[in-house]
């Protein structure tokens, strides 16, 4: 909820006050929609992805993540009916090969965590297509940042009761603010700033790609928090899991070969 109030706010400073791009309205009911639609599955995809960190490692969640072009590339073929070449859908079989012999060999797997987490990870491949629908098409198109402001703020609603169900100490932590908790407050702020970056970041990839690369492009950053977290939290993983983590790498990297050729 904290991320999402940035956005709302430093998106409506960067269009109304400071003119960066001019203000768009809301063409049409359909529109509207669609965009709470976006924004209530782009809630459910970071709730489910928390709540799987209660039950899984960071690094078997990453690895679970890096199957989400798998599912992006259905849901564009089921909602806008767009094709791959078929040397780009065999580059997503090891991706979630590698998930599926990972989950296998994970010393910490959670059957309701890893629910959670691939739950998470659909949604947020469905949020990748909706949102390219908006930023892209011609009877929807809207700049990136305007949907991040008309988006933004319904996400907020949408959290306010999911904070107070799941977090209901929430407003005492908030309140008992001190000395000793202004620092990690000061990071809050800087990580919901970062938010709004890595958001508008998200949507330009999409418009200017598609969001099916912007999926296989995630799976980078996966790779690289799953040696991080393994170092900074030192859980135990086995030669089977490595193995799998690999396969799934070494598909995004054939992903981005075969799209580049392919282009």
């Amino acid at each position: 909820m904290c991320h999402m109030s940035a956005c709302a706010f430093l998106s409506y400073i960067s269009i109304v006050i400071l003119k960066i791009v001019p203000l768009q309205r809301v063409k049409s009911r359909s529109q509207f929609l669609k965009i709470v639609t976006l924004s209530i599955v782009f809630c459910g995809s970071v709730v489910g992805g928390n709540v799987s960190l209660r039950f899984l490692p960071v690094s078997f969640n990453q690895a679970v993540g890096a199957t989400t072009p798998f599912f992006t590339a259905l849901f564009a073929y089921l909602i806008t009916f767009k094709r791959e070449a078929w040397v780009t859908y065999a580059c997503l079989v090891p991706v979630v090969t590698g998930v599926i012999i990972a989950s296998g060999g994970e010393p910490s797997f959670h059957l309701f965590g890893f629910i959670m987490c691939i739950s998470a990870t659909a949604a947020r491949a469905f949020k990748s297509v909706l949102q390219g629908i908006l930023l892209s098409d011609e009877g929807e198109k809207m700049d990136s940042m305007n949907l991040l402001l008309y988006m933004a703020p319904i996400a907020v609603v949408a959290l306010i009761p999911a904070v107070f169900i799941m977090e209901p100490t929430v407003l005492e932590v908030f309140a008992s603010v001190g000395d000793q908790h202004k620092f990690m407050f000061i990071i809050l702020i800087l990580n919901s700033t970062m938010a709004y970056a890595a958001n508008l970041s998200n949507f330009l990839v999409t418009k200017y790609t598609s969001a099916l690369t912007l999926q296989v492009l995630g799976n980078a950053k996966g790779a690289v928090a799953v040696v991080i977290s393994i170092l900074i939290f030192q859980n135990p993983v086995t030669v089977i899991g490595i193995g799998g983590y690999t396969m799934t790498v070494l598909g995004v990297i054939a992903y981005g070969e075969t799209k580049r050729r392919f282009k």
